[in-house]
């Protein structure tokens, strides 16, 4: 199955409100980052074992490890988890950057290192969240 039609039943998957709200993100960063690579992640390892929840992947970095290694990885993630959604903003060395930049314009949200949880997008500020989507993409230029 290729990473769109997995995406699509990914979203199709959530309950309301959370699909609609899935949804509508989607088509938000789709139109913000039109020619970013786009995958999915399942949520397992390579043994099958289920490791994290499913994210929608967005754009694409090498990240380096200490040992020297190297992995791509995507830029942007969305996840449904039990309580909302995440937005994952890989890659913003700073990790107070976010909470500092955008904590108190974001709206009803968590904001940590590289994630801004919430529960519906009318919790929050959806133009702010865009502009700290577009931001993590450009600081990992």
């Amino acid at each position: 199955m290729n990473g769109v039609k997995q995406i699509k039943n990914y979203i199709d998957s959530q309950s309301e409100p959370k699909r609609s709200d899935i949804h509508a993100l989607h088509l938000r960063i789709m139109q913000a980052l039109p020619k970013c690579k786009l995958c999915f992640l399942d949520g397992k390892d390579d043994k099958g074992k289920i490791v994290s929840n499913p994210n929608i992947g967005y754009g694409l970095q090498t990240i380096k490890y200490a040992d020297g290694k190297t992995k791509e990885f995507y830029q942007i993630g969305i996840s449904a988890n039990t309580t909302g959604i995440s937005v994952y903003i890989m890659g913003i060395e700073n990790k107070k950057y976010l909470t500092e930049t955008y904590g108190k314009t974001i709206g009803k949200a968590s904001v940590t290192g590289y994630c801004i949880k919430f529960k519906t997008l009318t919790d929050i500020n959806i133009d702010t969240l865009e502009v700290a989507i577009l931001d993590g993409v450009q600081q990992t230029k």
